[in-house]
């Protein structure tokens, strides 16, 4: 707390007005931290974006995420503030569990992807690969976030639900990301 207060070119006892302990300050920053991802990919939602699209600005912003954080923060919220890692897990989880429902249900009505699946069960996939791929040591940390990967991810998804139309959109989005990335 001593390093905190310095930081915020405060006294202890002024940051003791706002939080009860470090327990507490962890709580406030976690919090904070789920608010403000809400907001970032909520703000995906208002470009007009297709479903493929959506999907990959909101992938892009997460990938961007996984390369910025440091993996030392989550093995210290892990074995410091359980809770509060469990917290970050829930909200992520439901967070991207909740969108994709929502992704795949627009883009069935968009006729990119396919009517005729269960979008509960993909959903699931989703996460369970995500998470697997970023939580074992077949990837480095560059590997995992690096654009080939990214991509490969991405596709593999996305062909497993679309439509013709959506592996033609898919196809365009991908030589518009390979360009970006190859420049």
């Amino acid at each position: 707390m001593d390093d905190v207060a310095r930081e915020l070119s405060i006294s202890k006892k002024t940051l003791y007005q706002y939080v009860t302990d470090k327990d507490d300050l962890v709580g406030k920053f976690i919090d904070n931290e789920i608010e403000i991802r809400q907001e970032e990919i909520s703000k995906c939602f208002g470009f007009g974006f297709n479903a493929i699209e959506e999907l990959f600005e909101i992938s892009i912003f997460m990938n961007k995420l996984m390369r910025d954080q440091n993996p030392a923060t989550e093995y210290d919220l892990k074995k410091y503030y359980p809770q509060h890692y469990q917290k970050t897990l829930k909200a992520h989880r439901e967070g991207i569990y909740n969108y994709l429902l929502v992704n795949m249900e627009k883009g069935a009505k968009e006729g990119l992807y396919r009517k005729d699946m269960n979008k509960e069960i993909i959903a699931k996939l989703y996460l369970w690969r995500s998470e697997d791929s970023h939580l074992n040591d077949l990837f480095t940390v560059e590997e995992f976030t690096s654009i080939k990967l990214f991509i490969e991810f991405l596709t593999y998804h996305i062909r497993g639900i679309a439509t013709e139309k959506g592996i033609m959109m898919l196809e365009k989005k991908v030589k518009e990301l390979e360009t970006a990335y190859n420049k």
